[in-house]
C-alpha cells in the first residue's frame, strides 16, 4: 500500500533468472573443422576452425513463457598437444583473410612433434532472456557448449635443393 495515497500496487516484477533456471535450454554443440583438413605440418600453423551462432530458444522459465538467447563470447581450443588457445571468435579460413597456407591466424596452433593429436572446442555463450517484452535480460555467467572428435595428423616434410624439378628429372630427390 502506497502511504500517501492509500492505493495498493501491485506490480507483475520478473523474476531474476539465473544459469541453473536454464538447465532445460542448451545452445547446440559447435562445429570444428581445420586447415589443411585433417593434418598439420609440424613447426607450421595448422589453422583450427569453430562456428556457432546466436541462437533463440523459446520455452518457460520459471512459469514465464520466455526466449532465451545464447550468443558466442568465446572459443578455447584444446590443441591435443596440452595447450589451449583462448579468442574471441572461431577463427576464419586462409582465404576468407586474404593469407597463404600455414600462415599465422587468431586461432592457428603450431605443432611441435609429429604424432595424432584429438583437438576439441568449448564455446562460452552469453546468456539472456526476454520475457516477451522486447528487453533482454542478461543471465551471469557463460553456458558452455563443447565439440570434439577432430583430429589433426601431424606430419614432418623435409625438403631438398634439387636443380630440375619432379617433371624434368622424375628420379631425382623427392620425386
Amino acid at each position: 500500500m502506497n502511504r500517501c495515497t492509500g492505493v495498493t500496487v501491485v506490480t507483475n516484477a520478473v523474476p531474476d533468472v539465473t544459469l541453473a533456471d536454464l538447465a532445460s535450454f542448451r545452445p547446440a554443440p559447435p562445429t570444428l573443422a581445420g586447415e589443411p583438413a585433417g593434418f598439420g605440418v609440424m613447426g607450421m600453423p595448422t589453422n583450427l576452425l569453430a562456428s556457432a551462432s546466436e541462437e533463440r530458444i523459446p520455452g518457460t522459465v520459471l512459469g514465464w513463457d520466455v526466449t532465451v538467447r545464447f550468443v558466442p563470447v568465446a572459443y578455447v581450443f584444446d590443441n591435443g598437444d596440452g595447450t589451449t588457445t583462448r579468442t574471441a571468435t572461431g577463427g576464419s579460413p586462409w582465404t576468407s583473410l586474404g593469407q597463404g597456407q600455414f600462415t599465422p591466424t587468431a586461432t592457428s596452433h603450431v605443432y611441435g612433434a609429429r604424432g595424432t593429436y584429438g583437438v576439441s572446442v568449448t564455446v562460452e555463450y552469453a546468456a539472456s532472456v526476454d520475457f516477451g517484452s522486447g528487453l533482454w535480460r542478461p543471465v551471469p555467467g557463460v553456458v558452455r557448449a563443447e565439440a570434439a572428435g577432430y583430429d589433426v595428423r601431424v606430419v614432418e616434410v623435409r625438403t631438398a635443393l634439387v636443380d630440375r624439378t619432379c617433371d624434368e628429372d622424375p628420379t631425382g630427390p623427392g620425386c
